[in-house]
């Protein structure tokens, strides 16, 4: 059985491909701060809370070990505010990004390949990563940096996993510009915080957004790709 472990699950492109993945007749367990379709296998979690991201993933991984020949984990969850000029940022709301973009993603891989370490089957870690990790934006000082530091890790593991008697493959992918919730409190921010407003107005306007759904399927078919890893461990998946 594949088992897979989404974050941010609960809308956008996280709930799009937990819908989709099940109906491969896949085993998916989500996770995010709410469950609006009252979806079962879902665990409702703060990321922010990062105490608990470590004990969640593994419980996880060992309550399914006896049943799966692989494992995918999908970094997914992510926020886009606080939306600023630095020097004009909350403090806590920085810490908050931090966390959700950043931390829990490592913290979760972090426990993934240790629970994993002697597991032979497939294991792979996906992080949902961002063209503004790769990019400098004014006004997205921290979403930018996160991204950054997500891509970052994803390289260093994936030279950490070359020595692994079992390796875990791994690869940060930006998903392109989707037409989801982030996108509107993008459009609903003060262009004095975000002087790339109207650009971010313009693409929805012209009809240049994604949707989820069409997101969620090129995602998945670049999960089951037989050169997945040597597309890696940076990836776009407008260039794929």
């Amino acid at each position: 059985m594949n088992i897979y472990i989404i974050t941010g699950a609960s809308k956008g492109i996280g709930y799009e491909m937990l819908k989709q993945l099940r109906g491969h007749g896949e085993r998916v367990i989500g996770v995010a701060r709410t469950n609006p379709h009252e979806l079962e296998d879902f665990i409702i979690a703060d990321l922010s809370n990062t105490e608990s991201v470590e004990q969640m993933t593994s419980q996880i991984l060992t309550d399914n070990l006896s049943k799966a020949s692989s494992f995918t984990l999908i970094n997914n969850a992510g926020v886009v505010d606080p939306i600023g000029l630095i020097g004009s940022v909350n403090s806590l709301n920085m810490m908050e990004a931090l966390a959700v973009n950043l931390a829990a993603p490592m913290i979760a891989s972090n426990a993934f390949i240790s629970n994993l370490k002697d597991f032979e089957g497939i294991k792979r870690i996906i992080n949902i990563s961002s063209g503004a990790g790769r990019s400098a934006y004014e006004g997205w000082g921290v979403y930018c940096t996160t991204k950054a530091g997500l891509d970052h890790f994803t390289r260093v593991v994936a030279i950490e996993q070359e020595s692994a008697e079992y390796p875990v493959e791994v690869v940060a992918i930006a998903p392109g510009i989707i037409d989801t919730d982030m996108q509107e409190a993008i459009r609903s921010s003060d262009e004095d915080d975000f002087p790339l407003l109207g650009r971010f107005i313009d693409y929805k306007e012209q009809g240049h957004l994604s949707s989820a759904e069409e997101t969620a399927h090129k995602l998945i078919s670049f999960m089951d790709r037989k050169d997945f890893k040597e597309l890696g461990p940076i990836a776009d998946i407008r260039q794929i």
